[in-house]
C-alpha cells in the first residue's frame, strides 16, 4: 500500500531508531516533494531542526511557514515552537509577545491550554511569575472538579496585577470583586 505524503512524514517522526541527522534528511526529502513555498513543508522542516537542537536553522523557516499561510492546527502548532525556539535563543520580549497574541487571538482554540502552557513559560523567562502563574491557573481552572472559582478568582487577582486578558471559563457569571 502506498502512504500519503501526511503517513510518511508521521512515520519519520515515530520511529525513535532515527538520528537527528537522519530524521532532518528524511523530512527534508520528503518535504522536497512539495513545492519550496509550501507552509506544511515548511513547518516539518523546521520541526526537525527544532528537535535536533538547531533552533537557529529552525526559526526562519517557522517564520515562513506561518507567513505561508499554515492551516489551523499547524499554525498554532507552528505559533508554538517558534516561541519555544525563541525563548531558547534568548528572544524573550518577542516569545512572550507572540504568545499573548496568540492567547489572546482564539480563546476557544483547541490548542488554548497548549497556547497558555507556553505563554506561561515565556513569562517566566521575562521575570514575570506573577503573570504566568495568572495564565497557567486561567488554563487549569476550567479541568477542576472543586475550588474552579477561587482558582479562577486568583488568577483574575493576580492578572490584575499586570493588566493581562482574563477569561470567564467558568460559564457561570463573574463573581463580585
Amino acid at each position: 500500500m502506498v502512504q500519503t505524503w501526511n503517513e510518511r512524514v508521521a512515520a519519520v517522526w515515530a520511529d525513535d531508531s532515527l538520528t537527528d541527522d537522519e530524521r532532518i534528511v528524511l523530512i527534508d526529502a520528503i518535504a522536497a516533494e512539495r513545492a519550496e513555498d509550501d507552509a506544511i513543508a515548511l513547518f516539518e522542516r523546521a520541526g526537525a531542526r527544532d528537535a535536533a537542537g538547531l533552533e537557529r536553522d529552525a526559526e526562519p523557516l517557522y517564520r515562513a511557514a506561518i507567513a505561508a499561510g499554515l492551516p489551523e492546527p499547524h499554525r498554532v502548532q507552528a505559533v508554538i515552537q517558534l516561541d519555544s525556539t525563541l525563548r531558547n535563543l534568548g528572544h524573550t520580549d518577542e516569545s512572550v509577545g507572540l504568545l499573548q497574541a496568540e492567547y489572546e487571538r482564539d480563546p476557544d482554540s483547541d490548542l488554548r491550554d497548549e497556547v497558555a502552557a507556553f505563554y506561561a513559560l515565556a513569562l517566566v523567562s521575562a521575570g514575570q511569575p506573577d503573570a504566568a502563574a495568572s495564565v497557567a491557573l486561567t488554563a487549569l481552572a476550567p479541568h477542576l472538579a472543586r475550588y474552579r472559582r477561587s482558582v479562577e478568582a486568583y488568577a483574575r487577582e493576580l492578572a490584575a496585577r499586570h493588566d493581562l486578558p482574563t477569561a470567564n471559563t467558568s460559564g457561570s457569571p463573574e463573581p463580585r470583586r
